[in-house]
């Protein structure tokens, strides 16, 4: 099947990473591994930040021109042209203008992973943006959820015909199998690289050092550090890079060490010599380095917000805390630093869970029977 993908928030040969580019890549695996022709349609980039209606008009203006270029070139009669438009996560800030109506003129289905809906965005400054998305899900002939929080308000969009599907955030192809045996040696390597000891509890925290909802997890991890009331020597390795970094340091002591961004094999090596994953999750879809840590047998501590509990089972993978809760995070972290028992418990528990739950096998199988029955169904109407 030929299939057009389309990311309306950030393509997924964007240079700069992040857990979203990650999981359009994914998506993409996914359907080319039963074999399907995948083709990226445009790198638009439709995400407006800020509640300026002019600037979003500016934007469909410029998705108009790329949907009459992009039809004509697929009416030639010689033209490679999809028989499915799959579409990666859109929401307020980032609708999709290009595939209801292409779409919708080459009479394929049309298919979405991640879209949520927000009603209280229907007046306000994204309220021209609010309309498309709408319009996109009422427009769908099947969506991929990987966000449960996201469920109850998407269908109440969507139409009857519309086959709606619930996965759990899922790993690449290419994910490290596990530590196994050598998470003693990359705990050894990592604590002499930066010059720790072996004996502290190493917590690690992974995240890109941007404004909004990443600079508030980073502020509010800050504050909950230093409450921390324990006897148990600790220290935190903070992985990840941006324009916020220099204020982003400002908010934590001298037992913190920032090691930059980093390439997935080196990242691999943190996970496995640290103890203990923290993030506060603040306004979190569900993140993927949450899923990679717990992937890799590492227990959390995370905020209980977005889809975060579709990843963090709560007392058996990790402690979920109360969202924005700096007390609550404080004394869950606490509760971990000081019982290596239960940690190592979570841990087995993660990453028996994850392999069960947020494989890259279970994941592709769901998707393509999904992709294959609306490409059936669809056909069948017409």
């Amino acid at each position: 099947m030929k299939i057009a993908f389309y990311a309306p928030l950030k393509s997924p040969d964007s240079p700069i990473p992040s857990g979203d580019r990650k999981m359009a890549r994914q998506f993409i695996a996914c359907l080319r591994s039963e074999g399907h022709d995948v083709r990226l349609i445009s790198r638009l980039k439709s995400r407006e930040a800020n509640g300026i209606q002019h600037k979003q008009i500016i934007i469909k203006n410029r998705s108009d021109k790329i949907i009459e270029r992009l039809v004509n070139r697929y009416l030639k009669a010689d033209s490679w042209r999809p028989d499915a438009w799959f579409t990666y996560h859109m929401f307020y800030k980032a609708p999709d203008w290009l595939g209801p109506a292409i779409s919708k003129t080459l009479k394929i289905p049309y298919l979405v992973a991640e879209a949520s809906h927000a009603p209280k965005r229907k007046e306000g400054g994204w309220s021209f943006n609010q309309k498309q998305v709408v319009l996109a899900l009422k427009h769908a002939d099947a969506i991929i959820g990987l966000n449960s929080n996201d469920e109850y308000c998407v269908k109440q969009v969507i139409s009857s015909n519309c086959s709606y599907e619930f996965i759990k955030p899922f790993m690449g192809p290419d994910a490290a199998p596990s530590c196994g045996n050598k998470r003693d040696s990359h705990r050894e390597e990592i604590c002499r690289e930066l010059s720790l000891s072996k004996n502290e509890v190493l917590l690690l925290a992974v995240g890109m050092m941007r404004e909004g909802a990443k600079f508030e997890s980073y502020k509010l991890l800050g504050r909950a550090l230093s409450r921390l009331s324990t006897s148990k020597a600790w220290r935190l390795i903070v992985a990840g890079d941006g324009k916020c970094r220099q204020e982003i340091e400002k908010c934590f002591g001298s037992e913190t060490l920032f090691v930059g961004a980093l390439k997935e094999d080196q990242l691999f090596r943190y996970y496995c010599a640290a103890d203990i994953f923290v993030w506060p999750a603040v306004q979190e879809a569900y993140g993927m380095a949450l899923l990679e840590a717990q992937w890799l047998g590492l227990p959390a501590v995370a905020g209980n917000s977005g889809g975060v509990s579709d990843i963090i089972n709560d007392k058996v993978t990790g402690l979920l805390t109360q969202p924005g809760n700096v007390a609550d995070f404080s004394s869950k972290l606490i509760t971990l630093i000081e019982n290596t028992d239960y940690r190592e418990q979570m841990g087995t528990a993660a990453t028996k869970i994850t392999r069960n739950e947020h494989s890259f096998e279970i994941a592709a199988k769901k998707v393509n029977l999904l992709v294959k029955n609306s490409l059936n169904s669809y056909r069948a109407k017409i």
